[in-house]
């Protein structure tokens, strides 16, 4: 049966549910391996290299996370979808030679000594963690493909089963090598990250069997066949978007380094961020879910918008409970075990940052306007502003004013996001103004979008 054409808020709670629970669920993943690797022998060596090879990983990786925003919006029939898939096969390949690029010897020796200067005891560990990560980004390109599927056709409580799987087999994982296996801990994290997300990928694959024969006799509702060109051109601005982004974090790191307060801005960050990813990580479950019910119908349109804002705002008001009232202090003391120094030193980092839900769900939905728009270059000019208005408020506020690295930190986050979600606005306007949302009141008129076409007619 195909899903139904109203979008009423059961129903936009029903798709997404489920994938703001795979993202909790995620979410514990690294805490949960960072407590297995400090229980075994020489802790700080171990997560130090556990910690450099999933960054990595990560930045491998990157060029792959926005395949699930692809595969929701442009697998609508059959011969769309294998094309699709064709191009994840050739960009899995791609990533998995850059692994290895990565892994091979005078490669990895010049990274690991000369530019980031490792000691030798965690590079060595840092390439064998690499080595037993190698299958984790193609995984996790194989996986996103199918969990698009699966949202386009509002199946997202399978997605949810999915996680819960990767969860538990990597729970699993971690617990049998700690008890049985004499492995330093880095290589017990990598095994565990590794098996969870490749169990979680054949589990995808066979809950989303029987889409296949759904979407066979569908027809694009564009009129025309989706080709691999209007593909690279729909799908290079959002690699490039997240290969962006993820590069903050580096320059982050380094910025810290050389501010006032360095070593408790450094011990204090991951922290703060753990606490306000659980409630930002709302946005990123709504966007897919928003490019699945974006349809072209102004009312429909409303109700999504509506939707994403009542989401930011109770998620923003949550987070802002915590931060000004005594349960920061219980978070801080008694969950995450900060010393009493530490844990006023993070009060008011939280507290500046306590509005990030609300920023991080408007710029989810309005990426999602862009990408049912089939306009992705905004979506990365967004990003290029967001990040150089971080890095600008990074050295300002460090080299020029001198404030604390941690609080110099959010504000740069806060601010950025704020410029990320301004830079939308005008291309969003023009996204709709193209599909006729804010031209009719006819709701019942659907106004087809273009793939790739790289400009909307005002």
């Amino acid at each position: 049966m195909a899903p139904e054409s109203e979008v009423t808020y059961h129903r936009i709670i029903r798709i997404w549910l489920p994938l703001a629970a795979t993202w909790l669920m995620m979410s514990v993943e690294g805490p949960f391996l960072a407590a297995v690797i400090a229980r075994l022998p020489e802790p700080t060596v171990n997560l130090a290299a556990f910690g450099i090879a999933f960054s990595f990983a990560l930045i491998v990786e990157a060029p792959i996370i926005m395949i699930l925003s692809a595969s929701t919006a442009l697998a609508k029939d059959i011969n769309a979808f294998r094309k699709l898939r064709n191009f994840l096969f050739l960009l899995n390949l791609v990533i998995t030679l850059v692994m290895l690029v990565i892994l091979w010897g005078p490669v990895f020796d010049w990274l690991a000594e000369s530019f980031i200067s490792l000691p030798p005891e965690v590079a060595r560990l840092t390439h064998q963690a690499l080595v037993i990560l190698l299958p984790w980004p193609a995984a996790i390109g194989f996986r996103r493909l199918y969990q698009g599927l699966l949202i386009r056709h509002e199946m997202t409580r399978r997605i949810a089963y999915g996680t819960a799987i990767r969860v538990i087999f990597m729970t699993a994982s971690a617990l049998v090598l700690y008890r049985f296996f004499a492995l330093p801990g880095a290589l017990v994290g990598a095994a565990a990250l590794s098996c969870g997300v490749v169990v979680e990928s054949i589990g995808t694959r066979l809950m989303a069997w029987g889409i296949g024969r759904r979407i066979e006799s569908s027809l694009d509702d564009e009129g025309e066949p989706l080709s691999y060109r209007r593909i690279v051109d729909f799908y290079v601005p959002l690699a490039l978007t997240s290969i962006i982004a993820l590069a903050i974090h580096p320059a982050i790191t380094f910025f810290l380094g050389q501010s006032r307060q360095a070593l408790e801005s450094l011990a204090v960050l991951p922290v703060v961020a753990s606490l306000t990813f659980m409630f930002r990580s709302v946005a990123l479950s709504y966007q897919e879910v928003a490019i699945a019910l974006l349809d072209g119908t102004r009312e429909n349109f409303r109700r999504v918008a509506r939707f994403a804002f009542i989401l930011g705002f109770v998620s923003t008001s949550m987070l802002v409970l915590i931060a000004f009232t005594p349960l920061a202090s219980l978070w801080f003391r008694v969950v995450s075990g900060l010393s009493a120094e530490l844990a006023e030193f993070s009060l008011l980092p939280l507290q500046l940052f306590s509005l990030i839900p609300f920023f991080s769900v408007m710029l989810a939905f309005q990426r999602s306007i862009q990408v049912f728009g089939r306009m992705t270059r905004p979506v990365t000019l967004a990003t290029i502003v967001e990040v150089t208005g971080t890095v600008a408020v990074l050295f300002l506020g460090i080299h020029v004013f001198n404030w604390a690295g941690v609080i110099v930190a959010v504000s740069a986050l806060m601010l950025g996001r704020i410029l990320g979600n301004l830079s939308l606005l005008y291309p969003g306007y023009l996204v709709l103004k193209s599909s006729g949302i804010l031209d009719s009141d006819d709701n019942d008129v659907r106004v087809p979008n273009k793939v790739g076409s790289g400009k909307v007619s005002e």
